[in-house]
């Protein structure tokens, strides 16, 4: 006869773990990897793997030296090797790619505790680190479809963000642009985020705020700028369509770790990334404003979950 046990709440009965949350991460974001091998060549298997491995190897050297378990098993340094890679460009020199990848994972990562207890995103972290140190390498680009050209390394071209590029929404949202590996097929990492909330991953709180605020303030900016109606809002899906906002938006303010838990937290943060990642764009010095966004957002999450956490009933602030 089965014994009853009897034990005290909460009774967590979800059976998804770390490993499977992040495979989830890794099935989802595989459409935009293999989509960015075909337009940037065979260069990008190397230098994907070459991030992972990175990663991962970097992982099980933190965990021996400060004698933690060995945590590579949860597949967590595997996504923050390939999300390291989608926002690098094409032809970035492997070294720098694997210098990013000890800043995320030792730096970002495991100096402070490991998973769950980065209060960044070790991605964004680490391009941020190189975008700063290394900022011509960093904004050097290829066109689509230039390694098919014999002879040549690289065919520099300017990314949907800079000033006098043009492409139209067809071109960005199928991702035939320049940019980092994984910024331009908004398509495939839309689909990617589809799939992330089918299977209870994320939710689209988060990702909907982010977009959705680029797009306002965008088309807001259009019209006060004297653009007609139709144009405004064309420019404005052109904003959202281009750069990094949809792999930012999905794949990495939805950090468990680096993200709000609770659900007013989440529009807050969802806005607030939105809102900063249209004030640098617009009056910045740099193109893209996601990573920078994410990152200062990332620093007000503690204060965000204590300013958003509900009150437990019948509770009384303390009088002085």
């Amino acid at each position: 006869m089965n014994k009853t046990i009897v034990s005290t709440s909460p009774h967590i009965t979800y059976i998804d773990t770390s490993r499977g949350i992040m495979l989830d991460v890794i099935i989802a974001l595989l459409p935009a990897v293999l989509f960015s091998i075909i337009l940037f060549g065979p260069r990008t298997i190397i230098l994907t793997l070459v991030c992972a491995v990175m990663c991962v190897l970097s992982e099980y050297v933190c965990n021996k030296i400060m004698k933690r378990p060995v945590s590579i098993g949860d597949l967590s340094a595997v996504v923050t090797g390939i999300l390291l890679a989608m926002n690098l460009p094409p032809q970035i020199p492997f070294w720098i790619a694997a210098l990013g990848c000890v800043i995320a994972i030792v730096v970002a990562k495991q100096l402070f505790g490991g998973i769950g207890q980065n209060f960044a995103n070790p991605a964004i972290t680490a391009r941020i680190a190189l975008t700063i140190s290394f900022p011509v390498l960093m904004t050097t680009w290829s066109e689509p479809g230039a390694w098919q050209i014999p002879d040549v390394d690289v065919v520099s071209s300017a990314t949907p963000l800079a000033n006098g590029a043009s492409y139209s929404l067809t071109e960005l949202f199928f991702g035939v642009t320049p940019g980092c590996l994984g910024e331009t097929c908004a398509l495939l990492l839309l689909a990617g985020g589809i799939y992330l909330v089918i299977r209870k991953v994320i939710t689209p709180t988060i990702p909907l705020c982010f977009i959705g605020m680029v797009y306002i303030l965008s088309f807001i900016s259009n019209i006060c700028a004297g653009v007609d109606l139709v144009t405004s809002l064309v420019n404005a899906l052109a904003a959202i369509l281009s750069g990094g906002v949809f792999l930012g938006a999905i794949f990495m303010a939805t950090d468990y770790s680096t993200s709000p838990t609770t659900f007013w937290g989440k529009i807050v943060f969802g806005i607030g990334c939105g809102v900063l990642t249209f004030i640098i764009r617009q009056f910045g010095s740099l193109n893209e404003g996601v990573s920078f966004a994410i990152l200062i957002m990332n620093i007000l999450v503690v204060h965000i979950n204590k300013l958003t956490t509900a009150k437990p009933f019948g509770w009384e602030a303390e009088k002085c």
